[in-house]
């Protein structure tokens, strides 16, 4: 939607910078004019200063012009929104503002809104005792990832921060989803996955937690205990460290008759 009349845009930022209009990928060429709509994205709805977009591109040491440059760069992007017909006459998408720019993105325009929005979701459910539910909406917001945030973007200190808040909103997604299936006795299906991540994230002791848990209730306890022994193997050379108390009780339930059988095991901390 937008002033005076109607658009399908999205902006994909969950993987490569992507601007799709009416299914036509738009996505500017040049690699500093990327950078600047990936910093308009990531700050949609909100003033971008002219400071700050300097800032990102050239740090601390820009050249003189840097101002004259930037005002270039929104051009090229106005001019391609015009032409991609996302700007019109009637509907302002990228605003000039105060010491600044603004592009209006409207909700559902946005993937990483809309992950976020679907994080909260998959959230509540686990919360309210609805794990089903809760682990179909994780993964749909999981699959809507493509790769690294910005993938196909040069980033300065800004765009660094957002795709760390990003990442870390992942792996949360992912430990909700992983919390979900555990609930609903999906210990099987989850242990080449938890290999992986355990293999991927060696200094994660929640994934390396989960991955003991779902093989001693698959009834692959030596493996489980293998497992505890990997990491703390891992955290000894690494840093020094042994595992936390959380997961020295885990290895002692483990060793117990049974291993662990209480749902409390496999919740997220």
């Amino acid at each position: 939607m937008g002033n005076g009349g109607t658009t399908v845009v999205r902006y994909e930022i969950l993987g490569s910078l992507e601007v799709i209009h009416e299914g036509r990928i738009c996505t500017p060429t040049p690699p500093k004019v990327r950078t600047v709509l990936a910093l308009l994205v990531m700050r949609a709805n909100r003033v971008v200063l002219v400071d700050s977009i300097i800032r990102e591109l050239w740090g601390d040491d820009p050249a003189r012009s840097a101002v004259t440059t930037v005002q270039t760069y929104i051009y090229h992007l106005r001019k391609l929104f015009a032409k991609e017909g996302i700007e019109t006459p009637d509907r302002t998408v990228l605003e000039s503002r105060a010491r600044g720019y603004l592009l209006k993105v409207e909700p559902g325009q946005l993937d990483a809104e809309v992950f976020e929005t679907m994080l909260d979701q998959g959230r509540s459910h686990i919360e309210s005792d609805r794990p089903e539910e809760g682990a179909e909406v994780l993964r749909r917001a999981l699959a809507m990832w493509t790769g690294p945030v910005g993938a196909n973007v040069t980033f300065g200190p800004a765009l660094e921060a957002h795709a760390i808040h990003l990442q870390e909103q992942w792996i949360r997604a992912l430990e909700l989803r992983i919390q979900a299936d555990i609930t609903l006795g999906r210990h099987r299906e989850l242990i080449g996955e938890l290999r992986y991540l355990v293999g991927t994230y060696p200094l994660n002791e929640w994934f390396h937690r989960q991955l003991i848990v779902a093989l001693s209730r698959s009834g692959r306890r030596g493996e489980a205990l293998q497992a505890y022994h990997h990491l703390r193997r891992v955290l000894s050379e690494e840093l020094g460290l042994d595992p936390s108390p959380d997961l020295q009780r885990l290895q002692r339930e483990v060793l117990a008759a049974g291993g662990p059988l209480r749902p409390g095991l496999a919740r997220a901390s």
